[in-house]
Formats: structure tokens, C-alpha cells, sequence
């Protein structure tokens, strides 16, 4: 005869929950699991207005967000702003970015070079980016050259140290390789460095295309003068159009939920060759 112990039998209860947890929630589809925050607080917000949660006046209605999303779609007003946002952030980070590629390949190659303009490097990479704000405005006044250039600034530094990076970490089994086979300087590059880099190269572009769009906002912030997303929102801060800092808000993160979708995409296209992790979430 067999005897149950308390524990075998916990064991057994647990066993039997843990087999039925995951019947317990109905699943989600996972191109949809993205949504299910976005949503539950357009469900918060919604209910916070409409059962009196909150009397702020910097909680405005949905619906008068949205009556403000149709009114600056239709009049023009909203892809005015955005065209000049983008045409700065992709002006300041093509800019940037392509600096960073060469500076970074320069220190990552170079020892000479690490050595003459490393110590240097290192040291602006501290300042802040906001604190090159009053020199930035000096030097190419308020217009969009300024704002270019504070862009640009903002993708160069993660585009450098990534390709730094990225060069130094080859590893030193595939240099001892290739010199066994005996690799011209150009082979040496092309088929060892360049693919071993890749990754953390594409990385920095990464983070720098994030940042310049960050900054884009800022630098309209700071150097007022022409349209932008950043311009608008200004202007419904002074006038207290909560209805429009709240929608500019949104486009905003819309915005650069694009950007960061399009550089995944094309970055997993061209590193296609890396494969798949196998550490990955389900």
C-alpha cells in the first residue's frame, strides 16, 4: 500500500497548478503584446476623466486630443512640423554618424592615432551635450545650422565609442589566423575585422539615430527659432493647449517608435548572418 506524505502531495498540487497557470490567462498573440500597455493606459486615461479620478486641467479629454490630431492633420500644421523635425535629425545624424565611423575606425585601427587623439576625445565625451548649447548658438546663431549641428554632436559620440569598440574586441585566435594564412593588410580588414566589428558598429548607428532624434526635440527646445514638433509644443505650453502638448507628445513617441523599428529591421537584414540567439524570450 502506498503512502502519501504531505509533501508528495503538495508537490502534487503544485505540479497540477502549475500545469494549469497558463490556461488560467487567455493569450495574447504576440504581434499584439506590444499593445497591451499603449492601450491599458489610453484605458486609464480615459477612465480617469470620464469618472472624475482627476479634475487637473492637464488631463484634457481623449476626444479633445483627438479632435486636435484631426484639426493639425488636415490644416498642414502637423507634417510641416515634422518635416522640418526629420530633415534636421537625419541631416544631424548622417552627419554625425559618418564623422563617428571614421573617427572611431581611426582610433580602433590606429594606436597612433588612440594615442594623439584618444586623450582628447575622452575628455569632450564627459561635457554634456546641452552645456555645447551657448557655444553651438554662437558660433551658427539660431537657425537650422545650429540645430544640425547639436545633432550631429549627439549621433558622433555613441557612433565613436561603439566602433572603437567594436574593432579592439576582435578577437586575437582570428588575427593569429589570418596571419597564418598569410592575409594582406586589405584581407585583414574585409574579412576579419570589418564582419567581427560589424555588429557593435551597427549598434552605435543604433543608438545614435535614438539620440539624435532625442535631441532633435531638445534642440528645438532651446533654439526656438523655426517650426518643428518641439516649436509646437512650445507654443501650446505658452497658450496652455494641453490638448496639443499632449498629441505632439504622442507623435513624438510614434515617431521614434518608427526610427527604432526601421534600424532593427534593416541592421537584422544586413547581420542577417549572425543568426538567431539562443538566449531569447518566448
Amino acid at each position: 500500500m502506498t503512502q502519501v506524505t504531505p509533501s508528495s502531495s503538495s508537490n502534487a498540487a503544485t505540479s497540477s497548478l502549475a500545469k494549469a497557470s497558463p490556461r488560467a490567462w487567455p493569450s495574447v498573440p504576440k504581434a499584439l503584446r506590444g499593445w497591451v500597455l499603449p492601450v491599458l493606459i489610453l484605458l486609464l486615461w480615459w477612465l480617469a476623466v470620464r469618472l472624475g479620478w482627476s479634475q487637473s486641467p492637464l488631463l484634457v479629454p481623449l476626444g479633445k486630443v483627438w479632435d486636435t490630431a484631426v484639426h493639425q492633420a488636415l490644416s498642414g500644421e502637423l507634417w510641416r512640423a515634422l518635416r522640418a523635425s526629420l530633415w534636421r535629425d537625419l541631416a544631424g545624424f548622417s552627419i554625425g554618424a559618418s564623422a563617428g565611423l571614421v573617427f572611431g575606425a581611426v582610433l580602433g585601427l590606429s594606436r597612433l592615432g588612440e594615442h594623439l587623439l584618444g586623450p582628447s576625445f575622452h575628455t569632450l565625451k564627459q561635457i554634456s551635450l546641452f552645456a555645447w548649447i551657448p557655444l553651438i548658438s554662437v558660433w551658427f546663431g539660431l537657425g537650422d545650422a545650429a540645430k544640425v549641428a547639436f545633432l550631429s554632436l549627439a549621433a558622433f559620440f555613441p557612433v565613436v565609442l561603439n566602433t572603437f569598440e567594436g574593432i579592439r574586441s576582435v578577437p586575437r585566435e582570428l588575427i593569429e589566423v589570418a596571419r597564418v594564412l598569410d592575409f594582406s593588410r586589405w584581407q585583414m580588414l574585409r574579412r576579419v575585422v570589418l564582419p567581427s566589428a560589424l555588429p557593435s558598429v551597427f549598434a552605435g548607428i543604433h543608438l545614435g539615430l535614438i539620440y539624435a532624434w532625442l535631441a532633435t526635440l531638445g534642440a528645438e527646445y532651446l533654439l526656438v527659432s523655426g517650426e518643428g514638433i518641439g516649436n509646437t509644443m512650445i507654443d501650446g505650453r505658452e497658450h496652455f493647449w494641453m490638448d496639443l502638448v499632449l498629441f505632439d507628445v504622442i507623435v513624438v513617441g510614434l515617431v521614434g517608435f518608427v526610427l527604432n523599428w526601421l534600424a532593427t529591421q534593416l541592421e537584422n537584414r544586413l547581420l542577417a548572418w549572425r543568426g538567431r540567439s539562443v538566449a531569447q524570450f518566448q
